[in-house]
Formats: C-alpha cells, sequence, structure tokens
C-alpha cells in the first residue's frame, strides 16, 4: 500500500480526488441547486450562484468521502467500487477523513454566507447521508427511503439560497426529487444487484428482482410524475409551470414510465439499465424546462 501511494503521479492524485467526492455525483447535485435558484431568485445574484455551487460541491462531496471511508471494507468486495481510492490502496483512511472534515466545514461555512437556513439544510444532508442513510444500507431496503431525504435536498436548496426561508414552493421541489429517487435507486439497485449483494446492500423494497418491487418502481413513476405537474394547477404559490412545459414533462414522464412497465415485464439488467438512465434524463430535463418556463414568461 505504502509503494502504491509514494508512487501516486499528480494525475492519479487528480483522478483520486474525482474519485472520492465523486465529483460527475456532485456536479449534477450542484446542477439541481442551481436550478432551484433560478426559480426562486427575482434577481439573479450570479456571486450567490457562484457561493452556491461552491458550497453544494463541498457537501456532496464531503458526504461522498465520509461514506467511502465508512464502507471501504465493503467497496473491496464490489465490482464497482473495488478501484476506488481507499480500497485501492492510493489514498489513506486519514487523507479521505481530513478531505471529508475540511469539505464539510468550509461549506457549510460557505452556504452560511449565503444564508443561515441554506447552511442548515446542507448540514442536515451530511448528517443524514452519513449518519442514517449510509449504516442502513447493509440493514434494510428502508435505507432508499431514509437517503431520499438528503437526495431530495438540493433542487429546494437553490430556492432557500434565494429567498432565506422554505415554503411550499422550496417543499414541492423537493417532493419532485424525493419521488423520483425511488424508481432511479430501485432501478440502479436491480441493474447491479449482484454486485450490491456482494457488498450486503439492501437496494430493493422486496430485497429481490421481482414483479413486486416491478410494481412498486411503477407506482412511484407515477407519483413523481403526478408531483412534477402539480405546479401547472397554481397550487404550489410562485412556483407556476405553463400547460405547454406541463405536456413537455408528461411526455418526458411517459417516456420513463414506458421503461418502467417494461422491467416489469422483462424484469432484466438491460431493462433496468435503460430505466437508470431516462430517469437521469428526466430529472434533468425537468429542471431544464422548469427554468427556461419562468424566464420565456417573464421576457414575455
Amino acid at each position: 500500500m505504502n509503494k502504491v501511494l509514494t508512487e501516486s503521479t499528480p494525475v492519479n492524485l487528480t483522478s483520486d480526488f474525482k474519485e472520492i467526492t465523486k465529483m460527475r455525483l456532485a456536479v449534477s447535485v450542484v446542477f439541481s441547486s442551481v436550478a432551484g435558484y433560478f426559480l426562486g431568485a427575482d434577481v439573479v445574484d450570479f456571486v450567490t450562484v457562484l457561493l452556491l455551487a461552491i458550497g453544494g460541491y463541498l457537501m456532496v462531496g464531503a458526504s461522498n468521502a465520509f461514506n467511502q471511508v465508512i464502507e471501504k471494507d465493503l467497496d473491496a468486495l464490489m465490482n464497482r467500487t473495488k478501484n476506488r481510492p481507499i480500497p485501492a490502496g492510493r489514498m489513506s483512511v486519514t487523507k479521505a477523513l481530513i478531505i471529508a472534515i475540511l469539505f464539510t466545514v468550509v461549506g457549510v461555512g460557505v452556504l452560511y454566507f449565503i444564508n443561515p437556513v441554506t447552511a442548515m439544510f446542507g448540514a442536515v444532508s451530511i448528517v443524514l447521508y452519513v449518519a442514517v442513510y449510509t449504516p442502513l444500507k447493509t440493514r434494510t431496503p428502508l435505507s432508499v427511503f431514509v437517503g431520499a431525504f438528503p437526495g431530495a435536498i438540493p433542487f429546494m436548496l437553490g430556492w432557500v439560497a434565494a429567498t432565506n426561508h422554505f415554503s411550499i414552493e422550496p417543499g414541492t421541489l423537493f417532493m419532485i426529487q424525493f419521488f423520483w429517487q425511488f424508481p432511479h435507486f430501485w432501478a440502479l439497485g436491480w441493474w447491479l444487484y449482484d454486485d450490491y449483494e456482494r457488498g450486503g446492500f439492501f437496494m430493493l423494497p422486496t430485497g429481490k428482482r421481482d414483479k413486486g418491487t416491478a410494481v412498486q418502481i411503477i407506482l412511484y413513476t407515477i407519483w413523481t410524475i403526478i408531483i412534477s405537474l402539480v405546479p401547472v394547477t397554481g397550487a404550489t404559490g410562485s412556483l407556476y409551470l405553463t400547460p405547454i412545459s406541463g405536456v413537455l414533462i408528461f411526455l418526458l414522464g411517459l417516456l420513463m414510465l414506458k421503461y418502467a412497465v417494461q422491467l416489469y415485464k422483462k424484469r432484466d439488467e438491460k431493462t433496468a439499465k435503460q430505466l437508470m438512465f431516462a430517469s437521469v434524463t428526466y430529472i434533468t430535463l425537468l429542471q431544464i424546462i422548469y427554468v427556461l418556463d419562468k424566464f420565456i414568461r417573464t421576457w414575455i
């Protein structure tokens, strides 16, 4: 291990840093937060946007670093994680903890500079992810339910950063991303079931790739679509969505639902993978549509 650590190159260190903080996941979380900010802000302050992006990345990076320290022995058992910096011996636990702690302190500080409410929700997301969700992953399928709470915070965090308070509007953004996570993570859990089983993780609601799990994926996909369209009714305060944008999101939802139904029929890894990517496409385009809808209405 020491030999590997000694011979690490700057390129490897950069790669390991990206891996320990899960850069791609962190960037997607930052994207959600910034989208929420644009929805909540009357006037866009790009300094706040920058602080939100930096703080959001640091908070997600901290959560992921803590997670990889806790799960280092389990990561070594799974093909998808055995080459992560800690189980592969390229990074020590001490170094990972320093990154995690430093990111937590600086991240909370940056978000606090925006406003205290934003910092509070950022800190809550780390605590829930690290202290509650992570330990439950090897004990019960309910871990996905618990993990959906910190996972749903980023979209509404941006609105809170823009307004300094929590209300029905960020609550709706929270619910959209909350329900979306179930078909997303259950599809991922189905696709990588064998690998998760090697690590002792319980990711599917029934614990198996069966009809019961497939039915729940379909139901939560439907709930995701319904919650996503509630702003069209005008019942969510200043968070409003025009009918045209509502139709676009409904069509995106039907695409995701199509793969959920196919998974029920086929119950294979290929379809689960397709559903997982369809869910990523759904939430990304939904956030873009929500933001464009607001600014187009403003310009018109």
